[in-house]
């Protein structure tokens, strides 16, 4: 299932990337190809309009041959010096006349006229001696000149013949062709690295969905492990007592017994399960409110001073005084509690304890500290993990499920703090759980 989701992702970064692409890329193509197209219906317009008329209030001082010379003259400039040709011929298409610099056989000027004229309508490409050529058809004018009082004015009309005008457009269709390739190379190579990229990120973003689910699914099976022997427990004395149907309940009263501590068991651990399921659901409010964590811990360790005496433990006291927390005494409580019912399960006999309770600016460190065994290295890193037990063959002296400590983490991480855990092999083991303060401690 996740690595359909990851595939998804992918499939759909990477389809998103690709119309983008697309898009940019048709864009800057079709703006190229319009800039093109436009210069040269500009080119082919000023070879087209090579002719221009005197009018009655326009005059020439020079002679005719000037003026044709500099419309000539013009007629290239406009053309920005690209090849081009032209050729005049009559209304049925035959070639009367071929206007050009360029060295080409007459065969292909008249091929050229005849391909123009048998496609008028519009401007077209064609092919001539390996170049592309796009032309344009215009009526033809002729020109008159009048002598008017010793003035000299020339004057343009139509004679029904038509000028054909071919501009050298190789170049340019090169430019687009050569766009087209580059766009679609780099779009091919974009494409490819933005898959890689978006496979690397997809991976990446699926890992915490792919690690919640993992440990989703442990957890299930762990809770189904724990509430199994509960549950087999009271089914095995179930039994015993439906074949002992004629017994009295005092002569039976050991399997009742039995069965009580199961569902104490069950009771136990679902209490615990929905306790880390409040921590975790962040849509239930903390009930916060200024209490003294002072007193706070020093009533939960006096509470707890009758199991410190059956082993012999010996406990150390380092609380301050006054210190105020505005927060859920409740699950602060509960924390301590963890920790400190720990403390004293996992302290061999003759041990002993610190407690210690100090401000210091605006944060409250709290830490639990018990002589023992300790914890291994390796097992630090898990120790705050569901289910987990460093030694799980002493599930049954402490009558622990390894959701304690879990379950202090989320209380504490869903007030605003962090808890740390530390070991010496042989020597030691402490937790520690920092809250912010309510007020600054005071200046010593």
């Amino acid at each position: 299932m996740l690595r359909r989701l990851r595939n998804k992702i992918l499939l759909l970064n990477t389809l998103l990337t690709f119309v983008v692409v697309v898009v940019a890329f048709a864009a800057i193509y079709l703006i190229t190809n319009n800039n093109i197209q436009t210069e040269n219906a500009s080119k082919l317009e000023a070879i087209a309009g090579g002719q221009f008329t005197v009018g009655a209030s326009e005059t020439h001082t020079g002679s005719p041959t000037d003026a044709v010379a500099i419309n000539i003259e013009e007629k290239r400039l406009s053309a920005n010096y690209s090849l081009s040709f032209q050729i005049k011929v009559d209304p049925s298409g035959q070639v009367i006349d071929i206007d050009s610099l360029i060295d080409m056989p007459k065969e292909a000027y008249n091929q050229a006229a005849e391909t123009a004229w048998n496609h008028k309508a519009g401007r077209r490409t064609i092919e001539i001696n390996n170049k592309l050529w796009q032309y344009a058809i215009t009526p033809a004018t002729s020109t008159r000149i009048v002598n008017e009082n010793g003035m000299q004015t020339i004057i343009a009309s139509q004679d029904g013949s038509y000028h054909i005008s071919f501009l050298d457009v190789t170049e340019s269709m090169e430019t687009l062709r050569t766009l087209a390739v580059t766009f679609t190379m780099v779009g091919f190579a974009v494409l490819a690295a933005i898959f890689l990229i978006s496979l690397i990120f997809a991976n990446r973003a699926i890992r915490p969905i792919s690690e919640a689910w993992e440990k989703q699914r442990q957890f299930v099976a762990d809770a189904s492990h724990e509430l199994k022997t509960p549950l087999a427990i009271i089914n095995a004395n179930y039994d015993v007592l439906l074949s002992n149907k004629q017994e009295t309940i005092s002569s039976q009263i050991k399997w009742l017994e039995y069965m009580k501590v199961g569902t104490n068991r069950m009771t136990n651990l679902i209490n615990s399960l929905l306790s880390l399921a409040r921590m975790e659901n962040e849509t239930i409010d903390i009930k916060k409110a200024p209490f003294n964590m002072s007193e706070q811990v020093s009533e939960i360790v006096q509470s707890m001073e009758a199991p410190l005496h059956e082993k012999g433990i010996a406990l150390f006291q380092s609380i301050e005084p006054g210190i105020i927390l505005d927060n859920d005494r409740e699950i602060v409580a509960q924390v301590f509690t963890i920790l400190y019912d720990n403390a004293i399960k996992y302290t061999e006999e003759n041990g002993h304890i610190e407690v210690s309770l100090t401000q210091s600016d605006r944060l409250v460190t709290c830490t639990v500290k018990n002589s023992g065994k300790g914890i291994a290295p390796q097992d630090l890193p898990k120790i705050f993990d569901r289910f987990y037990r460093v030694d799980p063959s002493r599930t049954g002296e402490t009558g622990g499920y390894g959701l304690g400590l879990s379950i202090a983490k989320s209380c504490i991480e869903r007030l605003g703090g962090t808890i740390t855990a530390s070991s010496a092999a042989n020597e030691m083991t402490s937790f520690s759980f920092t809250l912010p303060a309510t007020r600054p401690a005071p200046f010593v």
